[in-house]
């Protein structure tokens, strides 16, 4: 499957991808407007950072308890039902005059079925396409993704500013409802993918075994730790320039796009398996100017030019595929989404914890630093061969 006019035609791929979008856009608006109403309301840059990516924390429970549910549970069904319970949250949140404590705890309630969701939708879409299928599939679901938040972060911005972070809300909880009924009215009943009841010991058990292998482990840490540390620099967007952080946002997503478009269509197949390093490299390195405090042209162009390097997720997420057998491919993917959102969840609490301390621009350059140090690790780790233990004591098969 080479070209995205044969995805296009793939059937369900389009009410996926509808779906998807509308999940997408919801949590943008809902996500900016939170972020406000809290950042007004307490001044903090830490808990600004806490109520937009405050889900992604509980998304380590909801690995831990309710993962096992992307193969076992019939995917249309749990998508619908899960757009349902994100409606129902949103609209909690959008009731005026909810305290702070109340809104965190909504919020981390909202990460724990979100770690369900990554699994079921990515399982799906796994099993849909051919096998030569997913690369370019996720592709285009990332630039999808950019581009509805791109859109969501610019409206959110001006819906703020125009009427009230609470009515944005609502019209989050409409959004939310609409990717419920697509993925309803759009996709065909499947049955799961492996028999048996979801559960907290399947789902650790399948967990231990996706452990098990190095190779998928440092996949997984690729993928978890340089992405996670750069979110925590998104997260400060709000406290760094209140006024901006629409721009700077849909600048992040643009940048986004571009990447997930280079390397999903543009790069063969061989200069692509060779970037994934690079990419993480350049995700991190434009956040050091933060800590100058630049002109916002500036930081706008450098918050694109980072996340171009998001790319690099397509890179590790087929090496994953080809590391996994395929009955797991649910789980398997969940477990990279939950990963990813509970290490950006944590890095938000870091970098707005090291802002409070400091300033929002030197905990930029801080993550920064830090994700590049992962990168550099992780490189090394991978080239060491797998066969040995340090000392040269053969370690066991995967």
């Amino acid at each position: 499957m080479t070209g995205y006019r044969q995805l296009l035609r793939t059937p369900e791929f389009t009410p996926l991808l509808l779906s998807s979008a509308a999940h997408t856009t919801a949590q943008t608006v809902a996500g900016l407007a939170l972020g406000t109403l809290v950042h007004r309301a307490t001044g903090s840059p830490l808990l600004s950072a806490v109520s937009m990516f405050g889900p992604s924390l509980a998304q380590v429970l909801g690995a831990t308890l309710l993962l096992s549910g992307a193969d076992r549970l019939p995917p249309r069904t749990a998508l619908a039902g899960l757009s349902l319970a994100f409606a129902t949250v949103t609209a909690v949140l959008a009731v005026p005059g909810l305290p702070v404590a109340a809104v965190l705890a909504v919020v981390l309630a909202q990460g724990l079925i979100a770690a369900l969701g990554g699994g079921v939708r990515w399982g799906l879409l796994n099993e849909i396409l051919p096998k030569d299928g997913y690369l370019p599939g996720r592709s285009v679901f990332n630039m999808m993704g950019g581009l509805t938040q791109i859109a969501g972060y610019a409206l959110g911005g001006l819906l703020v500013t125009a009427l009230s972070p609470h009515t944005v809300l609502l019209l989050a909880t409409l959004l939310h409802a609409t990717a419920g009924a697509t993925a309803r009215l759009g996709l065909t009943a499947r049955p799961p993918r492996v028999l048996g009841r979801p559960s907290a010991a399947e789902t650790r058990r399948v967990n231990a075994v996706l452990w098990s292998s190095r190779p998928r482990r440092l996949v997984y840490l690729g993928l978890w730790l340089p992405n996670g540390l750069i979110v925590g620099c998104e997260a400060l967007f709000v406290s760094y320039d209140p006024g901006a952080a629409g721009t700077l946002f849909a600048c992040a997503a643009l940048g986004m796009l571009a990447g997930d478009l280079a390397v999903g269509r543009l790069l063969p197949p061989a200069v692509r398996t060779r970037l994934a390093t690079p990419l993480l490299l350049l995700l991190a390195t434009p956040y050091l100017v933060f800590a100058l405090r630049p002109p916002l042209p500036v930081a706008a162009l450098c918050a694109t030019l980072a996340s171009v390097g998001f790319g690099a997720s397509l890179v590790q997420q087929e090496r994953l595929m080809a590391l996994t057998p395929t009955e797991l491919s649910g789980h398997a993917l969940g477990l990279h989404s939950a990963g990813m959102l509970t290490l950006q969840g944590v890095s938000a609490v870091v970098a707005g914890s090291v802002a409070q301390l400091t300033s929002p621009a030197t905990a930029m350059a801080v993550m920064a630093t830090a994700s590049i140090t992962a990168t550099v690790t992780l490189a090394a780790a991978s080239r060491r061969p797998s066969w040995r233990r340090p000392g040269g004591v053969p370690a066991p098969s995967p």
